[in-house]
């Protein structure tokens, strides 16, 4: 396993979860609760899961997505290091792009930093092109701000029409102290 690598301190982080395979509720809420288990890193808050069309390859079932903030000290790097081992866990194939997954865990944005290196771009080149990460994402926090992007409100209008329904509110997760 890799050695945790630290930031100064502790750093705020959207991350994006959706699942359309094998118990799309059960993968999130699964993945939700291995997020928390992250050495340097404590879950804040997390949206309501939501029912939401598939995007791209539109005959596969629908999609179970989430958001959840957390404070990390751990880099982008590291963390997303941890979130492939999560989907890993998960039996997550990249067998298409947009296609079936039994988990997809992305970051969406990392405080206020902009990257964009080889496997890793934040915020995420479409978080505000997409329903299923935008309105979770403005749940948890309706006065957002995406890094060179704007206000995340401001492009709800972008979005209109995107096959999107809540399912249930906010997990119960259990917060820890890191």
């Amino acid at each position: 396993m890799w050695a945790p690598e630290s930031h100064v301190g502790w750093q705020a982080a959207y991350i994006g979860l959706g699942s359309n395979l094998a118990d799309p509720i059960a993968q999130v809420q699964r993945a939700l609760s291995e997020i928390g288990e992250i050495p340097d890193l404590r879950v804040e808050r997390c949206s309501s899961l939501y029912e939401t069309a598939p995007v791209g390859i539109t005959a596969q079932p629908s999609f179970v997505n989430a958001v959840v903030l957390v404070q990390t000290r751990l880099t982008p790097r590291t963390l997303l290091a941890h979130l492939l081992d999560i989907e890993a866990r998960h039996a997550r194939v990249r067998a298409e792009r947009n296609g079936p997954r039994t988990l997809d865990l992305d970051i969406l944005l990392f405080g206020e930093d902009m990257i964009a290196e080889p496997g890793l771009v934040v915020p995420h080149p479409r978080v505000h092109e997409r329903a299923f990460t935008l309105l979770p994402l403005l749940e948890i926090n309706e006065a957002l701000v995406i890094p060179g992007i704007g206000k995340a409100s401001e492009k709800l209008n972008g979005v209109a029409g995107q096959g999107i329904r809540r399912l249930e509110a906010a997990p119960a997760i259990g917060l820890r102290a890191s």
